[in-house]
């Protein structure tokens, strides 16, 4: 079986020229707050993800498959459960950044439902997570071992600390800002305007309007 390699054998899309029903959900473009009072843009650029199968034949990293960043229950959006489906691309960094922590450790890295992408309309999407943006990772299981315990969570986040300087490791706790079932890993609120865009598009991304 050919395995489609995301940025080659995916459909990128511009948000603005999704149907209204998807763009309520995904609100490309749109500016949002952090926790912190900051300004951020949602995504705007997706990969089209046509199937269940078109997700579990694509790779983004020599280990990790798309549809381990897709992963999710019914706490998503209806409309998100369906197909097709719409990743940002950003997606692929993240990968690129698991796939360091998962070299180094020589075991599978596992990421839990609901821990990849999750749409700005996901019922979990408190202020502007991370995770609206494909750019944050919850790790349940490394290996044989399971995130749900203070030892395990500080060594594999102290490790990811070391491999992945760029990378934010929440530490252990049950408060706003730690986790404590799970290894929280994040890029941040990384937006990619892709090679396949247009003049057009960067120009209205820069200060025009596309809409």
């Amino acid at each position: 079986m050919e395995i489609a390699v995301a940025g080659a054998g995916l459909p990128i899309v511009d948000g603005f020229s999704l149907p209204a029903s998807h763009r309520e959900i995904l609100r490309p473009a749109e500016l949002v707050s952090t926790a912190d009072g900051r300004t951020c843009e949602l995504p705007r650029y997706f990969y089209e993800v046509e199937s269940w199968s078109a997700a579990l034949d694509t790779a983004l990293t020599a280990h990790f498959g798309l549809w381990e960043f897709m992963d999710v229950d019914v706490r998503e959006a209806p409309l998100m459960r369906t197909y097709p489906r719409y990743i940002p691309c950003a997606v692929t960094a993240l990968a690129t950044a698991l796939e360091l922590l998962r070299l180094n450790v020589g075991v599978p890295v596992r990421i839990a439902a609901n821990g990849g992408y999750r749409s700005p309309s996901h019922s979990g999407s408190r202020v502007a997570s991370p995770h609206s943006w494909a750019g944050a990772a919850n790790i349940y299981r490394i290996g044989g071992e399971s995130l749900d315990s203070e030892e395990r969570i500080e060594r594999y986040g102290a490790l990811a600390r070391r491999l992945l300087p760029f990378v934010r490791v929440r530490p252990y706790g049950t408060v706003a800002g730690t986790a404590n079932d799970h290894l929280h890993l994040d890029l941040g609120y990384v937006t990619v305007l892709p090679h396949a865009t247009s003049n057009r598009d960067h120009d209205a991304l820069l200060g025009g309007d596309a809409r």
